[in-house]
């Protein structure tokens, strides 16, 4: 049975932890970045025969970390004048890609999507097609993923997942169908923090709405709940007795604080104030540190599972706004 566990709303609405961030962040995510576009960006658009008769379908591959194939899912309405607005839409932990028939929320409101393929996941809930190529031979597979390669920020899973977003963000740019100047992110859960991720390393974007975001303020996750996916990282401490700092010091790269600190687009957020996978001063900590305009949902009563179709509404009511 959930109830609130977490700080009380008013000193939520406040709560600014100072931020662990590491003196070479912005160079390490400079130097990141670099890399990647060392390989040209010439994302394919595969259309495919979707059944659906309102909606142009397209499977989409591009490079992401390392010139990597990453698949996603173009959408686009069957309908439509001019050159589109778009919702670049990261995944929840676990999932993949699943089928376009998943998809058709944003297209029908008349806006192309693209639904971007988290390597190595996408076999917990919903199915995905891209390996993790680290190492050579993976496959996706079942979680979990917070400590792969987690005591370097070199090696670290999440500098691959990150990279792929933003090469989402520009390959979706590419298409003639979408406007580059109307790119907005979004996710929930892992796709939130990909979300503020993105939204802290694609200095134009149009506007971000990450919804419940996971991978925010990772030590006092661990030190106030113990659920799942947090707690791969509690366990992997609780053996590594002697890794501890350096696990959190890999984890700063990637923390969603320091990602909303530089994030300059308007932003809708949602929390949900009994959630006990990703605590709310976790999420409240990344929104109160996000430097641009910034409106934020909150569902009293719900837990992992937010807004759901509620907070959809508010998201299409928050572009509705802004296009």
């Amino acid at each position: 049975m959930s109830m609130y566990f977490d700080l009380p709303l008013e000193q939520l609405k406040t709560y600014r932890p100072e931020r662990q961030e590491p003196a070479d962040f912005d160079d390490f995510w400079a130097k990141t970045l670099s890399e990647a576009r060392s390989y040209p960006l010439q994302p394919e658009f595969k259309p495919i025969e979707s059944n659906l008769s309102l909606v142009e379908a397209f499977d989409v591959t591009f490079p992401g970390f390392g010139g990597q194939p990453i698949k996603a899912w173009l959408l686009l309405p069957g309908q439509r004048d001019g050159r589109l607005p778009c919702v670049v839409e990261y995944i929840g932990y676990g999932g993949g890609r699943g089928l376009p028939i998943d998809w058709l929320t944003w297209p029908a409101a008349g806006y192309a999507v693209l639904v971007m393929d988290t390597r190595g996941q996408g076999s917990a809930w919903r199915t995905g097609d891209t390996p993790d190529i680290e190492p050579k031979g993976s496959n996706p597979q079942y979680p979990g993923f917070m400590t792969r390669g987690v005591l370097n920020p070199q090696t670290y899973y999440y500098r691959r997942v990150f990279t792929d977003a933003v090469r989402a963000v520009e390959s979706a740019r590419r298409h003639p169908e979408i406007d580059p100047q109307k790119v907005a992110v979004t996710g929930g859960s892992q796709g939130g923090g990909i979300t503020l991720a993105a939204a802290g390393l694609v200095p134009d974007l149009a506007a971000v709405m990450p919804d419940v975001p996971f991978l925010c303020h990772y030590r006092r996750a661990t030190q106030i709940v113990d659920s799942y996916p947090y707690n791969e990282i509690s366990q992997y401490c609780r053996r590594h007795r002697d890794k501890i700092e350096t696990v959190f010091e890999t984890l700063s790269y990637f923390d969603g604080l320091n990602f909303a600190a530089r994030a300059k687009a308007p932003t809708l957020f949602s929390v949900a104030l009994m959630d006990e996978t990703c605590p709310p001063s976790t999420v409240f900590a990344a929104f109160n540190h996000y430097a641009g305009k910034k409106e934020i949902r909150l569902w009293e009563y719900n837990n992992h599972e937010g807004g759901e179709s509620f907070q959809t509404l508010e998201k299409l009511k928050f572009l509705k706004a802004l296009f």
